[in-house]
């Protein structure tokens, strides 16, 4: 499975590029406005930093309009992924911009049914938000697990990109289920490290080096 990192923090995205485990980013206007930066300046300095699918949002909600927008966001770099809404102006537009070659990220997909129609429009990914689910009562993992099965089904090529990721059981089940992203807040990467039994384990080994006073350098 694949981690993108979900963030618009660039001192975060550097540092966590460093563990070669960020295989793309993706970004939306809530993050944009919590780092306090300009969209394209971000946008630009991401695509320095990171080779994979770099997804940018576009802001209107009619196809003319979200096509213009795609076209200038795609000219920052050769990765930028274009995000759209899951509503049907956002997937004439996802259809027209995978005909072209670009890559469409389908976003705020809650539904089997609405990952169904994103598949065939062509989407390269759908982001189902599960923590949003989660918050209704509803378990958001049922739905990766239900889109799993649909885009088996029929061979839909369109990536399941788990979104709205809230906890390390998400990512866990993420990956049991067959994801095939999961994009990921930097807080929660950092979690993953995370081990009672390795730190016990560090502490245990530390201390009975240090009894043997030696040295490696």
């Amino acid at each position: 499975m694949k981690f993108f990192l979900d963030t618009a923090e660039i001192d975060d995205i550097r540092e966590l590029a460093k563990s070669g485990l960020i295989d793309g980013v993706t970004t939306n206007p809530s993050l944009i406005k919590k780092s306090g930066r300009d969209f394209v300046e971000v946008i630009k300095e991401i695509s320095d930093i990171v080779d994979g699918p770099i997804s940018a949002e576009t802001i209107a909600t009619d196809t003319e309009t979200m096509l213009k927008e795609a076209k200038k966001l795609v000219g920052i770099s050769k990765n930028i992924t274009i995000k759209v809404p899951m509503t049907a102006e956002g997937l004439k537009t996802c259809k027209a911009l995978t005909d072209e070659g670009i890559m469409v990220n389908v976003t705020l997909c809650f539904s089997a049914n609405q990952a169904l129609l994103a598949a065939k429009a062509g989407a390269t990914f759908i982001s189902p938000f599960v923590g949003r689910l989660d918050d209704i009562g509803d378990d958001g993992m049922d739905l990766i697990e239900d889109i799993r099965i649909i885009y088996d089904n029929y061979g839909f090529d369109t990536q399941i990109l788990v979104a709205s990721i809230r906890t390390v059981e998400h990512v866990k089940r993420s990956a049991l289920i067959g994801a095939d992203v999961a994009t990921v807040p930097p807080k929660i990467i950092h979690e993953l490290y995370n081990h009672p039994l390795t730190d016990k384990g560090l502490e245990a080994f530390l201390k009975d080096w240090g009894e043997t006073g030696q040295t490696i350098l």
